[in-house]
């Protein structure tokens, strides 16, 4: 597949046009990014560790027939994906109190939720993504009624099919965010799933294992993300 020029430049990737016109190349980034790109800097290999993990969980996903724009790993930093629409709503799946969920419900830090939680938030930095439910998306055009019911019982799947998985490698999937597109009329889950984009705590220690430590200056930040990537890896799964 042949790379051809550059069509987007994002906080995190860099999509390429190919000599396909129906898929991309989508390449990972050290850059790292925080609070709606107000706080900037580096972590080192973090686009290898994320093409790693990314490959490797839109795979298993696949298997449990989760369809995925992945398509092949080209390079360390680099996959073929399938060319979305993306529609532009965050979905983010809660499964332990943290965060945004506690500043804004006054809820215990860490606790578990009874029962999984699902947001929508539209993607747009400038308005600092703000929360959204389903009517909203259908009324702004977003998306049609039938896709959100699609997009939200994706979301329900991926955090049950992902929340044994990492239980498995001694994790807590404790939140995380997905986007979606259409890929010839169909929902298709697209961009990436890593410590970028995850709440990782270790399920023993509650060492927190994503960019919450790069958030919060915690240090040790590669070794996090090499830590997640081991354990992915680590059953062959």
């Amino acid at each position: 597949m042949k790379k051809g020029e550059l069509l987007y430049e994002g906080k995190a990737k860099k999509m390429y046009a190919t000599d396909d016109p129906d898929f991309l190349i989508q390449e990972f980034k050290d850059d790292a990014t925080a609070f709606n790109g107000k706080k900037k800097g580096t972590i080192k290999n973090k686009g290898i560790v994320n093409n790693k993990i990314s490959a490797f969980i839109f795979e298993f996903l696949e298997s449990y027939h989760i369809p995925t724009h992945f398509e092949k790993m080209l390079s360390d930093r680099e996959m073929l994906v399938k060319k979305l629409n993306i529609i532009p709503v965050e979905v983010v799946m809660r499964n332990i109190a943290t965060g945004s969920l506690v500043k804004r419900y006054g809820l215990e830090e860490g606790k578990e939720l009874e029962y999984p939680v699902l947001e929508f938030y539209l993607k747009n930095d400038a308005l600092d993504d703000p929360m959204i439910n389903e009517h909203h998306a259908v009324a702004f055009g977003l998306a049609t009624p039938g896709e959100m019911e699609t997009i939200s019982r994706y979301g329900t799947k991926i955090n049950a099919i992902l929340k044994s998985f990492f239980i498995r490698r001694k994790v807590r999937l404790v939140d995380f965010k997905l986007e979606f597109g259409r890929f010839k009329d169909r929902i298709v889950l697209g961009d990436e799933i890593s410590p970028d984009t995850c709440r990782f705590w270790d399920l023993d220690t509650g060492e927190k294992l994503d960019k919450d430590r790069f958030r919060q200056d915690l240090g040790e930040i590669e070794k996090a993300y090499q830590e997640i990537l081991g354990r992915v890896l680590h059953t062959g799964e």
